[in-house]
This record gives structure tokens, C-alpha cells and sequence, in this order.
């Protein structure tokens, strides 16, 4: 991925010495959906800071003055839909932030970057992000980057189980924005 340089922050490829600030938001998941992506030591953190170097739908949110990782951007391609023989050009975009830089707009400012460079740069014609139902701050940014809620899956997933051992499914929404509509809104 190319940098992208914000007033606040660089988004940038994962690097090797990213992973003591991986190691801060990933030991402790704010939300179920990263569960899976929780780590319990630093080698841990290492090893997925590895994996990030390598996926290049995967990008670092970074302080621009320290370089300080402050969370990571999702833009998976759906290249498994074909139409007219062409790859729909869709993205699944998401999100996760260390919760020490919450409340200072680092997540709208980095997304809109994101939704810029994917419309503009890898010509996207659709974004879209799926948002459990109590994930309240997560819709908000999605509202407020212009996504749309298109629908709810009920118990669409689960990412943890009751005390008795059965999967407790959550309600996942989900959110799209058409390149067309972000033109739009930001000229």
C-alpha cells in the first residue's frame, strides 16, 4: 500500500516494530469480533505483526509526529463475485483502535483517508462494513463517513458463548456507501 499522509497521521504498511503497539489494543479486544485476534504475550503480537506485514488489505494507522501505531484499517477486495466476467469492484472495509486514543477523531480521519484512496486510487464502486448491533461507536463512524445501514443479519455470527457453553449469536448490521454517493458528500 502506498502511504497516505493526513494532518494528523501517516497509513501506512505494517512493519516489524509495530508490534508493541499491536500488542496494546490486541491483548485486550474492545469488541467481540476481535476475539480471534487476541494475543497474550508479546511474541504473540510479533507473530501477527508478521502476518500484517504480509496482507496488503491491512494498513497502520500512525500518529504522524511520534509514528506511535494507534490502531489498523481493513479493505478486503470481493473478488470471489464475477460479473460479466469482470471483478466487482467492491470492498469489505472495517476497522480497530487502541482505546487510549479514543474520542480525538483518529478513526474518521484515518477511514476517510481510507475511503478516498479506494475510491479514487483502486477506483472502488462500493464499500461496505459489517457492525454488530452493540458495537454503538462503530455505527456512528459509519454514519458519519455517509454509509448507509442497508440491513440486519439476526444472530448472524457468534464470537462467544454463554456460561453454559452454547454460541451466543449476535446481530450483525451492515453499512455500504457507493463511490458515487462519497462524491457526492465530499466533492
Amino acid at each position: 500500500m502506498t502511504d497516505i499522509a493526513t494532518n494528523r497521521l501517516i497509513i501506512r504498511s505494517f512493519r516489524e516494530t509495530d508490534s508493541d503497539g499491536l500488542f496494546e489494543y490486541l491483548s485486550a479486544p474492545r469488541v467481540n469480533c476481535f476475539l480471534d485476534d487476541k494475543v497474550t504475550t508479546l511474541e504473540e503480537a510479533k507473530q501477527k505483526t508478521q502476518e500484517r506485514c504480509q496482507d496488503e488489505c491491512c494498513a497502520a494507522v500512525t500518529l504522524r509526529d511520534t509514528g506511535e501505531l494507534i490502531g489498523e484499517l481493513f479493505f478486503h477486495p470481493e473478488e470471489r463475485y464475477i460479473q460479466n466476467g469482470q471483478k466487482v469492484d467492491t470492498y469489505n472495509v472495517g476497522w480497530n483502535f487502541n482505546g487510549r486514543f479514543e474520542g480525538k477523531g483518529y478513526a474518521s480521519e484515518s477511514a476517510h483517508a481510507l475511503f478516498d484512496y479506494l475510491f479514487m486510487d483502486k477506483n472502488a464502486r462500493r464499500l461496505y462494513a459489517f457492525v454488530e448491533d452493540d458495537n454503538i461507536k462503530s455505527q456512528a463512524l459509519s454514519e458519519r463517513l455517509g454509509m448507509r445501514k442497508e440491513g440486519c443479519f439476526v444472530e448472524f455470527v457468534s464470537f462467544i458463548n454463554h456460561p453454559d457453553g452454547t454460541p451466543k449469536y449476535e446481530n450483525t448490521l451492515q453499512y455500504a456507501i457507493l463511490k458515487k454517493e462519497w462524491l457526492l458528500r465530499n466533492g
